[in-house]
Formats: C-alpha cells, sequence, structure tokens
C-alpha cells in the first residue's frame, strides 16, 4: 500500500541522553497509541539518544520490565541522534532541558530547530518545560512514573498530530 502526498508519513523522533530509558519508552508508548488507533500506516516512530554509550543495545532492562507490565513491548536497539535526523523527521520530542540543548546545537537551520519540543509540552497539564525524570539511577517506582507521564504526553502529542478528517 503507498502513501499518496496527502497522506505523508508524520515522522516523530523521541530523544534522551542514553536511548535506553526514557526515549525508547516514549517510542513504545507513542507506537502502541498509534497502533490501537489504527494509524500505524501514518507514521514513522523511532527514538535516540544524545550520547553513543549504548549504541546497539537493548533498552535497560528495568525499562523492558515496566513497559511489559503494560502491555508494551520495547525491542529498540539504542542509536544516537545526528544530524541526519533533522531531514528524516518532522518531530524531535527530547526528555528534558539537557537533551533540548544538546539536539537544538544539532540543528543545521533555525527551521531543523522548531522540529524540537520538550515531551512535557505535549500533556494538557503539564508545565511546557517540565521534564521526563531519568530513572537511570531510580527504583522501580522510577521507571514506572516515566511510563506514566510517557503516556499522557503521548496521547497529547497524538491528539495534536492526528486530527480526523
Amino acid at each position: 500500500m503507498s502513501t499518496s502526498p496527502s497522506e505523508a508519513k508524520i515522522r516523530v523522533c523521541f530523544v534522551c541522553l542514553g536511548n535506553i530509558c526514557r526515549s525508547p519508552t516514549a517510542e513504545g508508548v507513542f507506537r502502541k497509541l498509534v497502533e490501537d488507533a489504527k494509524l500505524a500506516h501514518r507514521f514513522e516512530i523511532d527514538s535516540a539518544g544524545t550520547g553513543n554509550w549504548h549504541v546497539g543495545e537493548l533498552s535497560d532492562p528495568r525499562t523492558r520490565k515496566a513497559a511489559e507490565a503494560r502491555g508494551i513491548a520495547l525491542t529498540h536497539r539504542a542509536r544516537q541522534l545526528g544530524a541526519d535526523d533533522f531531514d528524516r523527521f518532522d518531530h524531535i520530542v527530547v526528555m528534558d532541558a539537557s537533551n533540548w540543548a544538546h539536539v537544538a546545537r544539532l540543528a543545521p537551520t533555525e527551521a531543523a530547530r522548531a522540529k524540537i519540543s520538550m515531551m512535557r509540552a505535549h500533556e494538557d497539564k503539564a508545565d511546557p518545560v517540565a521534564e521526563v525524570p531519568d530513572p537511570y539511577f531510580g527504583d522501580e517506582s522510577h521507571f514506572d512514573e516515566v511510563l506514566d507521564i510517557c503516556e499522557s504526553a503521548c496521547a497529547g502529542l497524538l491528539r495534536k498530530l492526528h486530527s480526523p478528517r
């Protein structure tokens, strides 16, 4: 099935530091929401990290365990965001201010920089500059908190990006 120009895919990349906790969680949550809404044909979804420490690795086991408990399978392998991602993606959604600053420095143009948004800016009731906390050094409850935030923010993002005709 080909996509007509009027039905071009909406391309979204979620970004955190190492691409093993927050951004793959957001990718998995958003992918599930899109699939549940029967809109998978309309989206290209990925995630990346600003750092290269975990390139090629699966998500942190605690991340995968928390996601699996909610019916979300995380199979993504970590990769590092590159300048070419600004050509590939329409929306680059970052988890915190540090990620935003790093990604903004990679942006080759002001138009590319305009593609960047904070994850929580898509939540209905969150402060638009609020951050998704990094659960890496926390306990299992921190991974559940990240899932809660991602579910809320991804639902808001999907509403913003797809409006039924």
